[in-house]
């Protein structure tokens, strides 16, 4: 019972800590328009830090936890991947030209037969 009662705590917390990490981006957004005569650097500069706040006020959150671990474990995945070589990803690159253009032919041969069938039906071919 104090498990379920702990957990809903953190659920709304979690909902708050949500809830300020957007109104923190809404009010980015917002000084960016508000300070449009100012230099673009400055509400470039302005906009970031606040992003960069409402990202640390989200990571406090369950999800934002679950989404930088998700990150990190993709990065991880990205690094183990067996890249091919440049000319292995030019030879792939030629043949998936080649059958695109061959399929594209064949589907043309394709289309003027049955246009000349269906003219000859209808006699309009001639």
């Amino acid at each position: 019972m104090v498990a379920k009662t702990e957990a809903e705590e953190s659920g709304k917390l979690d909902s708050l800590k949500f809830l300020v990490a957007i109104a923190l981006i809404i009010g980015g957004i917002w000084q960016f328009y508000y300070f449009a005569e100012e230099s673009q650097l400055y509400r470039i500069l302005g906009l970031l830090a606040i992003v960069a706040i409402a990202a640390g006020v989200m990571y406090t959150t369950q999800l934002g936890y679950g989404l930088w671990m998700l990150a990190r474990d993709a990065r991880t995945e990205v690094r183990k991947v067996i890249w091919p070589s440049r000319q292995e990803t030019m030879q792939t690159t030629l043949m998936v030209v080649i059958m695109v253009l061959l399929v594209g032919i064949m589907l043309w041969l394709i289309d003027m037969v049955l246009r000349w069938g269906i003219l000859m039906l209808t006699g309009q071919g001639g």
